[in-house]
């Protein structure tokens, strides 16, 4: 299974590079991403009409779409698909059939116009549907009239069906219900261009080995999940990171601010089979127009942008979300703003990971009222993870996480610090979490031991000495000391260094002597 998940990524990621020299990173990842999700529902309308249809003993691609038998073949089919799939494609507008057209007799024919209808029908067989809100303008950014594609209409519809035939000699593998190599590889695809993409990886990619720690924090103790819940949910790779610890999670909910990572995240999540009931994500901003404030989610994670500007407007502080804290984060720093956010979120039975710059944990004014008022009065941190720098793309500062849980049951009286800042493999100019990394942290924190240099469990009394400050060190002591000096050796080796300098320093003199040179002066004025 490894082989075929690996093979299928070098086929993606060989095509990818089609378009590479054609454009920058985000828009060619824009392209090849969506022209796969195109095949994927092409594939699974495809195969699904097929069962439909059997019984009447015909193909869907053998259907006649002008005759009247025709018609009610894909009314019936229509009305099933869009209940079961969300969404409809006449055998016409199957990927295939547009791959074909566009290399009719082994020449390039023109489908560029044919290609953007069949995208937008995609998004209007919903309409009016339940499933109308899940895939409305999934396919905005795939604009075949950009001048990126190549200067005229046909370089354009070239370098299309170029793409589309490439993509058409692969096999996706639907038919393999025991494991998600298309969507493993789609996710693969996604972190391949976040680990190109500089500064603007992190507005949607938390890299897997971190989302793992989150998920595997979030899971602990528990195989099903009522609900899963990312306030700034990127590509949806933590949300479905999160799916793979449990056995079932009954709903996903995001929120997302940039519209092309949004329709990339709908898309992420429907190519790994998640049905369209089953996710729930918006496009807003969530700290100034939160979404999903009526719910209560089992398990939050996060990856916020680090010390993001926000409004912090004085309307805030009667926000249910803000208002027992009497501050709000700082419009420079809104770290806090998306934890309390998240905290508001959180189930009585939930538990919530974040990943934050390490300055949440020291930093004073507003932000240590707040990180006070968490402790002391919520009570709900229930441990911090030291992450090793560089482990995110686009920036090389270190990171920590917070474990936030409403009930900490008998763990009530302290917080668990664990420092793995100094536990990772260097590959390249990325730090990463190996397998074993992880899994120490995860067993410390279900463990709740105190290792040296480790990890260390504070009783809140100590917290409060420290004034809430939550700096690791001051808990985890990682000093190492250096061996003591043996001075008597030390000395006894410079004599005996002395001793040898010396004699070199005759044989070289004597040396010159013999070839009949001017001898060095060394140190001291002789020769």
């Amino acid at each position: 299974m490894n082989a075929e998940k690996l093979k299928l990524e070098q086929q993606l990621w060989n095509i990818a590079n089609t378009l590479r020299g054609k454009m920058g990173a985000d828009d060619f990842r824009d392209y090849i991403l969506g022209f796969v999700f195109y095949k994927y529902l092409s594939e699974k309308m495809h195969t699904y009409a097929d069962k439909i249809l059997k019984p009447n003993g015909i193909l869907y691609a053998d259907v006649n779409e002008s005759d009247d038998k025709g018609k009610l073949y894909l009314k019936e089919v229509r009305e099933f698909a869009i209940e079961t799939l969300g969404y409809f494609l006449k055998p016409s507008e199957l990927f295939s059939q547009m791959a074909h057209r566009g290399n009719g007799d082994g020449k390039h024919k023109f489908i560029l116009d044919d290609l953007s209808r069949v995208l937008t029908n995609i998004a209007q067989s919903t309409r009016g549907t339940d499933s109308e809100e899940e895939f409305d303008n999934l396919f905005e950014d795939l604009d075949l009239t950009s001048s990126k594609l190549g200067k005229t209409e046909n370089s354009k519809n070239e370098l299309i069906v170029k793409v589309l035939a490439h993509l058409e000699n692969i096999d996706f593998r639907l038919e393999d219900t025991q494991a998600d190599v298309l969507g493993d590889a789609y996710e693969y695809l996604i972190g391949k261009f976040a680990s190109g993409a500089g500064k603007k990886a992190g507005e949607f990619y938390t890299p897997q080995q971190v989302s793992m720690v989150l998920a595997k924090l979030v899971t602990t103790g528990k195989e099903k999940l009522k609900s899963v819940y990312d306030p700034t949910c990127g590509s949806g790779s933590l949300l479905l990171r999160v799916s793979k610890e449990v056995k079932e999670v009954g709903r996903f909910y995001g929120q997302e601010s940039n519209p092309t990572t949004f329709n990339l995240c709908r898309m992420n999540i429907i190519m790994h089979d998640v049905h369209y009931s089953k996710f729930d994500i918006k496009n807003e901003d969530t700290l100034e127009h939160p979404q999903h404030l009526d719910e209560r989610f089992e398990a939050i994670v996060a990856n916020p942008p680090f010390s993001a500007q926000w409004s912090a407007s004085s309307i805030f502080l009667t926000d249910d979300r803000f208002s027992d804290f009497g501050k709000l984060a700082p419009a420079s720093k809104a770290d806090f703003a998306f934890v309390l956010h998240m905290v508001h979120q959180l189930a009585d039975d939930g538990q919530m990971a974040v990943v934050l710059p390490h300055g949440v944990l020291f930093r004073g004014a507003a932000e240590g009222h707040i990180r006070k008022h968490l402790i002391k009065e919520k009570n709900v941190l229930d441990a911090v993870i030291g992450l090793p720098a560089n482990v995110f793309y686009g920036t090389g500062i270190p990171t920590c996480i917070l474990v936030m849980k409403k009930d900490r049951g008998n763990h009530s009286d302290n917080i668990l610090f664990i420092d793995a800042s100094r536990e990772f493999e260097k590959v390249k100019t990325q730090n990463l979490l190996l397998p074993d990394h992880i899994d120490k942290i995860i067993t410390t924190y279900k463990d709740r031991k105190t290792i040296d240099k480790y990890s260390y469990v504070a009783q809140m009394d100590e917290i409060a000495e420290n004034e809430y400050n939550l700096n690791i060190p001051r808990y985890v002591d990682t000093f190492e000391e250096e061996e003591p000096v043996d001075l008597k050796a030390v000395v006894a080796e410079l004599k005996s260094l002395e001793t040898e300098m010396t004699d070199i320093d005759k044989e070289i003199l004597a040396n010159c002597k013999e070839l009949g040179i001017d001898a060095p002066v060394f140190e001291g004025g002789g020769k």
